[in-house]
Protein backbone atom coordinates (compact mmCIF):
# COMPACT_ATOMS: atom_id res chain seq x y z
CA UNK A 1 0.00 0.00 0.00
CA UNK A 2 1.59 3.17 -0.77
CA UNK A 3 1.30 5.97 1.68
CA UNK A 4 0.85 9.34 0.56
CA UNK A 5 2.24 11.77 2.91
CA UNK A 6 2.19 15.02 1.26
CA UNK A 7 1.46 16.68 -1.84
CA UNK A 8 1.78 20.44 -1.39
CA UNK A 9 1.97 22.52 -4.52
CA UNK A 10 6.55 22.60 -4.23
CA UNK A 11 6.92 18.68 -2.49
CA UNK A 12 5.75 15.84 -3.09
CA UNK A 13 6.52 12.96 -0.65
CA UNK A 14 5.28 8.89 -0.28
CA UNK A 15 6.38 5.73 1.79
CA UNK A 16 5.99 2.66 0.19
CA UNK A 17 6.35 -0.95 1.29
CA UNK A 18 9.75 -3.11 0.46
CA UNK A 19 8.32 -4.78 -2.35
CA UNK A 20 8.97 -5.46 -6.01
CA UNK A 21 5.48 -3.56 -7.25
CA UNK A 22 6.92 -0.01 -5.42
CA UNK A 23 9.22 0.39 -8.59
CA UNK A 24 6.51 0.68 -10.64
CA UNK A 25 3.96 2.34 -8.13
CA UNK A 26 6.77 4.92 -7.40
CA UNK A 27 7.67 5.57 -10.77
CA UNK A 28 3.96 6.86 -11.84
CA UNK A 29 3.55 8.89 -8.63
CA UNK A 30 6.56 10.72 -9.65
CA UNK A 31 5.40 11.44 -13.21
CA UNK A 32 1.86 12.15 -12.17
CA UNK A 33 3.32 14.60 -10.12
CA UNK A 34 5.93 16.39 -12.26
CA UNK A 35 3.39 16.35 -14.88
CA UNK A 36 1.04 18.71 -12.48
CA UNK A 37 3.90 20.75 -12.17
CA UNK A 38 4.34 21.34 -15.77
CA UNK A 39 7.89 19.53 -15.62
CA UNK A 40 7.35 17.32 -18.17
CA UNK A 41 11.28 18.15 -19.43
CA UNK A 42 12.41 16.00 -16.74
CA UNK A 43 10.24 13.62 -16.47
CA UNK A 44 11.73 10.70 -18.03
CA UNK A 45 14.93 11.40 -16.63
CA UNK A 46 13.52 11.83 -12.96
CA UNK A 47 11.47 8.37 -13.30
CA UNK A 48 15.04 6.55 -14.46
CA UNK A 49 16.72 7.69 -11.53
CA UNK A 50 13.93 7.15 -8.87
CA UNK A 51 13.87 3.70 -10.62
CA UNK A 52 17.61 2.64 -10.15
CA UNK A 53 17.42 4.35 -6.40
CA UNK A 54 14.12 2.79 -5.27
CA UNK A 55 15.64 -0.69 -6.54
CA UNK A 56 18.79 -0.34 -5.02
CA UNK A 57 16.56 0.59 -1.74
CA UNK A 58 14.42 -2.84 -2.36
CA UNK A 59 17.28 -4.81 -3.13
CA UNK A 60 19.13 -3.99 0.01
CA UNK A 61 16.90 -2.55 2.69
CA UNK A 62 13.82 -4.41 4.24
CA UNK A 63 11.90 -1.30 5.65
CA UNK A 64 9.37 0.93 3.79
CA UNK A 65 10.95 3.22 1.06
CA UNK A 66 10.55 7.12 1.38
CA UNK A 67 10.42 8.97 -2.28
CA UNK A 68 10.32 12.86 -1.85
CA UNK A 69 10.17 16.03 -4.73
CA UNK A 70 10.49 19.30 -3.84
CA UNK A 71 10.98 22.24 -6.19
CA UNK A 72 13.47 24.41 -5.66
CA UNK A 73 13.92 27.59 -6.89
CA UNK A 74 16.23 30.47 -4.69
CA UNK A 75 14.92 33.31 -6.22
CA UNK A 76 11.72 33.10 -4.69
CA UNK A 77 13.14 32.16 -1.30
CA UNK A 78 12.45 28.30 -1.38
CA UNK A 79 15.20 25.99 -0.65
CA UNK A 80 15.79 22.86 1.11
CA UNK A 81 14.97 22.64 4.87
CA UNK A 82 17.12 19.36 5.55
CA UNK A 83 20.33 19.00 7.16
CA UNK A 84 23.01 17.25 5.10
CA UNK A 85 21.63 18.56 2.12
CA UNK A 86 23.99 21.84 0.67
CA UNK A 87 21.14 24.05 0.77
CA UNK A 88 20.11 25.97 -2.53
CA UNK A 89 20.62 24.93 -6.26
CA UNK A 90 23.73 25.81 -7.39
CA UNK A 91 22.83 27.35 -10.74
CA UNK A 92 19.02 28.45 -10.11
CA UNK A 93 15.93 26.36 -10.06
CA UNK A 94 15.84 22.83 -9.70
CA UNK A 95 14.06 19.85 -8.53
CA UNK A 96 15.84 18.18 -5.39
CA UNK A 97 14.67 14.17 -5.31
CA UNK A 98 15.22 12.18 -2.11
CA UNK A 99 15.18 7.98 -1.72
CA UNK A 100 15.48 7.45 1.97
CA UNK A 101 15.22 3.76 3.43
CA UNK A 102 15.70 2.44 6.93
CA UNK A 103 19.59 0.62 5.52
CA UNK A 104 21.96 2.96 7.18
CA UNK A 105 25.19 2.22 4.78
CA UNK A 106 26.03 4.88 2.20
CA UNK A 107 25.92 3.54 -1.46
CA UNK A 108 28.79 2.88 -3.22
CA UNK A 109 29.18 4.01 -6.92
CA UNK A 110 31.00 0.56 -7.96
CA UNK A 111 31.84 -0.03 -11.68
CA UNK A 112 29.97 -1.76 -13.99
CA UNK A 113 31.26 -4.63 -16.55
CA UNK A 114 29.52 -4.67 -19.54
CA UNK A 115 27.54 -8.16 -18.63
CA UNK A 116 26.62 -7.10 -14.82
CA UNK A 117 22.66 -7.23 -14.25
CA UNK A 118 23.67 -4.32 -12.19
CA UNK A 119 25.80 -2.03 -10.84
CA UNK A 120 24.79 1.47 -13.07
CA UNK A 121 22.06 3.21 -10.85
CA UNK A 122 25.00 5.60 -9.15
CA UNK A 123 26.76 5.82 -11.76
CA UNK A 124 23.55 7.39 -13.64
CA UNK A 125 22.77 9.29 -10.76
CA UNK A 126 26.17 11.09 -10.85
CA UNK A 127 26.24 11.77 -14.34
CA UNK A 128 22.69 13.03 -15.08
CA UNK A 129 22.15 15.06 -12.02
CA UNK A 130 23.56 18.62 -11.44
CA UNK A 131 24.82 17.36 -7.63
CA UNK A 132 23.64 14.52 -5.83
CA UNK A 133 24.85 12.81 -2.30
CA UNK A 134 23.93 11.06 0.60
CA UNK A 135 22.73 11.96 4.67
CA UNK A 136 22.57 9.62 7.91
CA UNK A 137 18.97 10.17 9.16
CA UNK A 138 17.65 8.63 12.55
CA UNK A 139 16.72 5.10 11.02
CA UNK A 140 18.70 5.07 7.52
CA UNK A 141 19.50 7.15 4.74
CA UNK A 142 18.32 9.12 2.28
CA UNK A 143 20.26 9.66 -1.74
CA UNK A 144 19.33 12.84 -2.68
CA UNK A 145 20.09 14.31 -6.44
CA UNK A 146 19.55 17.58 -8.21
CA UNK A 147 17.86 17.93 -11.70
CA UNK A 148 17.98 21.62 -13.49
CA UNK A 149 14.88 22.98 -14.73
CA UNK A 150 15.30 24.39 -17.93
CA UNK A 151 13.80 27.31 -19.03
CA UNK A 152 12.91 28.65 -15.60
Amino acid sequence: MIGVIDTDGERAEWAFPAEPGSVRTARHAVRGTLREWGLDAVGDVTVLLVSELVTNSLRYASGPIGVRLMRLDPAAGRSSDHPGHPGHPADGPALLVEISDPLPDPPRERVAHPDDEGGRGLHLVAASSQRWGTRHGKTGKTVWFELALPGE
